[in-house]
């Protein structure tokens, strides 16, 4: 079969690989899209990939195609979206459902070989099928949707209160997306780029903030009538939005950095007092699983992308591109502000 295989830095060929051979207790997946993470960037132009050679892609769609021995849940030719973490299930994180937190897992698409291939070998537990009436452009948009609600929930999430979501990628919108779709009074999206601001309006966010602009803090204190926000997401990473959630945080919020930083981060003594004087809580979020594994983050976006409430749009996809040119794709992630938007990768073509 051809895949995408990582062979060192800045070397990512498309090339002819042995086809995984069906096991006991999983599955194969005939590969239809795969998006690029960020994380995969620095494993291909940079030195964070685990191994070489080595076969990337953890967010992706397609439909099985082999099954193995003991499975019963699936069945050749339903269509799957990839769950990309293997826990060990013995260590006492997993014990207790924690399973983001195991210490000894493995993850398809960096500890063992991925989904940019035409075929993919998983176990049942990590292809969560979805209904005809979801696409397989949104199939491999479950990774990102499931962090999103993962980290929606990292703190005591309740309806009827004011969100702001700081940063408007794909998880910011997924974010955005929950949280209305759980019962938000109001949901802002705050980016400096207009565009992410008109579509998380699209999707249903009620107020788009510009945070680049001179005036964004009177805007926040017309929206909330000079309280601040009862709930913060983070989700860019980015040093300048995480300060900004510690201004945004109402009195005894709920603040939680969902965005991995790339840069070191301080705080001055008046950002960091903001905790003791508002009483908010901040937490942290890391990837999307709950019990059962791998938790009903993956069930609920199943279930909301077929009804319509969990929202796509072209403008999520930057670009489709064929696995035949992988390479270029890791290319234009080298041009800073090139890629708005996810890649995905076309394994069919």
């Amino acid at each position: 079969m051809k895949a995408g295989v990582v062979h060192a830095r800045n070397d990512i060929r498309y090339e002819d690989i042995k086809k995984p051979e069906i096991e006991p207790g999983k599955v194969i997946v005939k590969v239809k899209y795969t998006g690029i993470c960020g994380s995969d960037v620095p494993r291909v132009n940079g030195d964070a990939c685990h191994y070489y050679p080595n076969v990337l892609g953890h967010e992706f769609s397609g439909v099985v195609d082999e099954v193995g021995e003991g499975v019963t849940t699936l069945k050749k030719g339903d269509r799957v979206a990839g769950v990309p973490l293997v826990p060990c299930m013995k260590c006492a994180d997993c014990q207790k459902g924690n399973y983001s937190l195991c210490k000894h897992y493995s993850f398809i698409g960096s500890r063992e070989f991925g989904s940019f291939a035409e075929y993919v070998q998983v176990p049942e537990k990590n292809a969560v099928k979805f209904a005809d009436e979801v696409s397989f452009e949104q199939g491999a948009l479950f990774e990102p949707a499931t962090v999103a609600l993962h980290g929606l929930r990292r703190v005591d999430y309740k309806g009827g209160k004011t969100v702001a979501i700081l940063g408007g990628g794909t998880i910011g919108m997924m974010t955005a997306q929950w949280a209305k779709i759980f019962g938000a009074k109001s949901v802002t999206v705050f980016d400096i780029v207009d565009e992410r601001l008109e579509l998380a309006k699209r999707l249903g966010a009620d107020y788009g903030v510009n945070s680049g602009t001179a005036d964004f803090m009177d805007q926040v204190n017309e929206i909330t009538g000079g309280r601040g926000f009862d709930y913060v997401y983070e989700t860019a990473g980015n040093t300048i939005t995480m300060k900004m959630a510690f201004k945004l945080a109402a009195n005894k919020a709920g603040v939680c950095f969902i965005g991995t930083p790339t840069k070191e981060l301080s705080f001055t003594v008046d950002e960091w007092e903001a905790i003791n004087r508002k009483e908010f809580i901040l937490t942290g979020s890391w990837m999307s699983y709950s019990a059962p594994f791998p938790g009903d983050e993956w069930d609920l976006t199943a279930h909301y992308f077929s009804t319509g409430e969990l929202k796509y749009d072209d403008s999520f996809i930057f670009k489709k591109m064929p696995l035949s040119q992988i390479a270029d794709a890791f290319e234009m992630f080298k041009t800073p502000g090139l890629v708005k938007g996810k890649i995905l990768i076309d394994s069919e073509k």
